[in-house]
């Protein structure tokens, strides 16, 4: 269960790969039971997800996380610079928002880019809610935000977000209205 709720959550390459490591200790651990005590279908099954577990350490803890651990540092070397310039793409979803007024929106749950000169065109905004249950989607332009490191600022008040036509489940406009 630990390491379920470890890999739902989505809280980076790092913990979803420490889930990864868990499920194949609980897997190693049935397939001793199962060796030992003759099931051979419990051996067979847990052996199997001993495999993907594997295969799941290697792609969280290696490769994505090298993934993040080069993007984070072309980030912090921008921020050290007099004037910063990056900022990660893949980064701004989890973004907290806040308005002009300093009150919190947020969370930023995905961004999205124009075909033509890929720059970014909207951020979807989740507000309200908990864990996705009650959360309402807006659509954001990028020129009604401005980056701020770990967090996106709004150039407007909380009353302006919250005026917006919340998004329709699947149904993003191609641009922010």
């Amino acid at each position: 269960m630990i390491a379920a709720m470890m890999t739902a959550s989505n809280l980076g390459a790092r913990v979803t790969g420490w889930g990864f490591v868990v499920f194949t200790l609980g897997s190693i651990a049935w397939s001793v039971i199962g060796l030992s005590s003759g099931q051979t279908n419990l051996l067979a099954t847990n052996g199997f997800l001993t495999l993907v577990s594997l295969i799941g350490v290697w792609r969280w803890l290696g490769k994505q996380r090298a993934y993040e651990d080069g993007d984070k540092s072309a980030t912090e070397e921008s921020r050290r610079s007099a004037s910063p310039t990056l900022s990660t793409a893949s980064g701004i979803a989890g973004m907290p928002v806040t308005a002009r007024d300093g009150t919190s929106i947020g969370k930023a749950l995905e961004a999205l880019i124009a075909c033509e000169d890929a720059a970014l065109s909207y951020v979807v905004i989740a507000s309200s809610g908990v864990g996705g249950i009650g959360e309402e989607l807006r659509a954001v332009a990028r020129a009604d935000l401005t980056f701020a490191g770990d967090s996106l600022k709004l150039r407007r008040e909380a009353a302006w977000f919250q005026a917006l036509p919340p998004l329709a489940d699947g149904d993003w406009p191609p641009a922010p209205e």
